[in-house]
């Protein structure tokens, strides 16, 4: 019996694993089946497959190849990563899914704040103050991933004009605000999910929160418990569709923080979500596992406008994750002992001198990375 050589792969000359013959020999009538795919990959968007609106011309070929139009005839699997957020994840894949030209499910999608459904247990009943995006949008978003009593800064100023008279509520921002009596109202975390639009009512609100001027009046300093603040994406800057980056929510932390200094004498301590963070990247890697069954030591690669990185997942399978920024993709993928590959659509211009972060491979854009990882593993 012969096994056609490209059940076997190049890489493995006239050698035949066990595998690879039980694989041949189940494959079903006919034997005709095509082998399983041993990659899949995380993409970052901003900067690797869209900049501002409109989907980057290499995006479209690079999604092409992995939905099965390369060598092999493979469909690859993989997720999207990013520090980006706002909205529901079926809402931004129901968007991306449009602009890209692709399906794009919930299940294969991490923004910046989808890692807080690993945390939801410990906050579900405690009063949380939400900050970013418009609205009360983020509320809800945070209310379908089980936080039962969320409240925004709006609702707070609709309370009380007078914390933040610089700002008149909007009869659109009137219809979005829950009335609360916040005087009653102990919080035990402030999640900043997004980008905040008003850095300065939002300042101005946290340090009110934190220091007990607002929801802290029953309770002395001694007995009151912190309140926990975390931050869902550490980026300084990101890239738009204007020609230079703009300042991220990483800005907004670090402004935050010197005016508690400012008014307090020390920074207030923090957790930190979104790439870099190790528990972002592992949370990355459990959704992949979840698409990967039956696949336990995967290989990874990722692509970024600022790093792409590669896994090596054992004998089945590479992880690939597409990225823009070196501080955030590349730094984290290397962290994590994945293989990365850096494209220069994003945040990162070689032309400003060699990357923070070296990753493995540097490629002009997101199709030239894939064509690139599928080459190393003989799939192209």
């Amino acid at each position: 019996m012969l096994i056609p050589r490209q059940i076997i792969g190049p890489k493995y000359g006239n050698r035949v694993t066990v595998k690879q013959i039980v694989r041949y020999l189940t494959a079903g009538p006919g034997n005709t089946a095509k082998p399983r795919s041993q990659l899949a990959f995380a993409f970052d968007i901003d900067g690797v497959l869209i900049r501002g609106k409109d989907p980057l011309p290499a995006a479209k070929e690079a999604l092409s190849i992995l939905d099965g139009n390369n060598k092999l005839g493979l469909k690859i699997p993989f997720i999207l990563l990013t520090n980006g957020g706002g909205v529901s994840e079926e809402e931004r894949c129901r968007k991306l899914s449009s602009q890209l030209g692709v399906q794009i499910n919930p299940d294969q999608f991490i923004q910046a704040h989808t890692v807080l459904k690993s945390v939801v247990h410990k906050y579900a009943d405690v009063p949380v103050l939400v900050l970013g995006g418009k609205g009360d949008t983020l509320r809800r978003v945070a209310e379908g991933y089980g936080f039962q009593k969320v409240y925004t800064t709006l609702d707070i100023l609709a309370w009380n004009p007078s914390i933040w008279p610089f700002h008149d509520l909007t009869q659109e921002e009137r219809a979005s605000v829950r009335p609360t009596d916040f005087s009653k109202i102990q919080f035990g975390a402030i999640f900043v999910f997004h980008d905040p639009r008003n850095w300065a009512l939002d300042t101005q609100i946290m340090c009110d929160v934190i220091l007990g001027i607002i929801g802290g009046s029953h309770a002395s300093n001694h007995t009151r418990k912190p309140v926990d603040l975390v931050f869902c994406n550490p980026d300084l800057i990101w890239q738009s569709d204007f020609e230079a980056p703009r300042i991220g929510q990483g800005g907004f932390r670090v402004a935050f923080q010197a005016v508690f200094q400012s008014l307090t004498g020390s920074t207030y301590p923090y957790i930190q979500f979104g790439k870099p963070t190790e528990a972002t990247y592992k949370f990355a890697e459990m959704m992949l596992q979840h698409r990967l069954q039956g696949v336990s030591k995967p290989s990874l690669y990722m692509i970024g406008g600022t790093y792409f990185t590669i896994l090596d997942l054992d004998v089945t399978l590479n992880l690939i994750v597409a990225a823009d920024n070196p501080e955030s993709d590349i730094a984290g993928a290397n962290a994590a002992g994945w293989k990365s590959i850096l494209v220069h659509t994003g945040v990162y211009d070689p032309h400003r001198g060699p990357p923070s972060h070296p990753p493995t491979h540097q490629a002009e854009d997101v199709a030239e990375a894939v064509r690139w990882a599928l080459e190393q593993e003989n799939c192209s």
